[in-house]
């Protein structure tokens, strides 16, 4: 750990703040952050409301430490669950190549062939908004990226000395890539990993600003950006200072992802 650079060790300090304070949300604020109270509405921000209050009197400081629990929690099922299947595929079809191989890169060119955003709009519309349909439309389109990449990595570790020695032992195939090449092969995903969930809050956020992401009252970024969107002249800091909120975890991964990419970068194994 004393190896690590200092941009892995920021990028931690500020994701662990983040959650944590997502964490102990009810600890830290005395207010709901669904109750009304049109007496205290568009309150600029100072003592007893330190991000001011938006049009329905609620706290904007409290909804946004709410806020947390759902965008990371999005964020990560939006992109761990896609990179699990992507890369497995990827990887396996690297691997054996033939005709898997052929099907799993004419469905990944089919999917990239569209624009990303445009394709999962056009699912949510099919499915409806909500937090589910999120899930399976960002499923449906994000696992192509990851299958693409480990593909790709898998195709050169192929024919490294290390994997033909495994073949020539006849272990089976599940062995050599799961204990010898994934190893290997999982830090480029696992770095873009850090990108592709900062993108996926940004996604969320959209999405919420369109009117297709998580449902109202529930508290998030891009919901409480666009219930400002109408009083950005007299109360600029309902959507600004959520705002702040994507900012910082967006910095925060960006860092956290700069420091995993040198620290994997040194590293590489030669077999399990």
């Amino acid at each position: 750990m004393r190896r690590w650079s200092p941009s892995l060790w920021i990028g931690i300090g500020l994701l662990a703040v983040i959650v944590l304070a997502g964490l102990f949300a009810p600890w830290l604020t005395p207010y709901d952050p669904l109750r009304q109270d049109y007496g205290a509405a568009l309150r600029p921000p100072g003592p007893g409301h330190w991000f001011g209050t938006d049009s329905l009197g609620r706290d904007i400081f409290t909804r946004s430490l709410y806020a947390i629990r759902t965008d990371l929690v999005i964020g990560f099922w939006t992109t761990y669950v896609p990179m699990v299947v992507g890369v497995l595929l990827g990887a396996y079809a690297g691997l054996v190549r033939g005709w898997f191989d052929t099907v799993l890169m004419r469905v990944i060119d089919t999917a990239l062939a569209f624009p990303f955003l445009v394709l999962i709009i056009v699912i949510l519309a099919i499915l409806g908004p909500g937090t589910q349909n999120i899930y399976i439309a960002v499923f449906l389109v994000g696992w192509t990226m990851y299958a693409r990449l480990a593909r790709a990595e898998m195709l050169v570790e192929g024919g490294k000395d290390y994997i033909l020695a495994a073949r020539t032992l006849g272990y089976p195939t599940s062995r050599i890539l799961l204990r010898h090449a994934l190893p290997n092969i999982i830090g480029s995903s696992i770095v873009f990993s850090m990108s592709d969930f900062v993108l996926n809050i940004l996604l969320v956020s959209g999405l919420s600003f369109l009117g297709l992401g998580v449902p109202a009252p529930t508290p998030e970024w891009g919901a409480m950006v666009a219930e400002g969107k109408d009083f950005m002249q007299q109360a600029w800091w309902i959507s600004t200072l959520p705002g702040l909120m994507i900012v910082v975890t967006g910095v925060a991964l960006a860092l956290l992802g700069d420091g995993l990419t040198h620290r994997l970068g040194d590293r590489h194994v030669t077999g399990g």
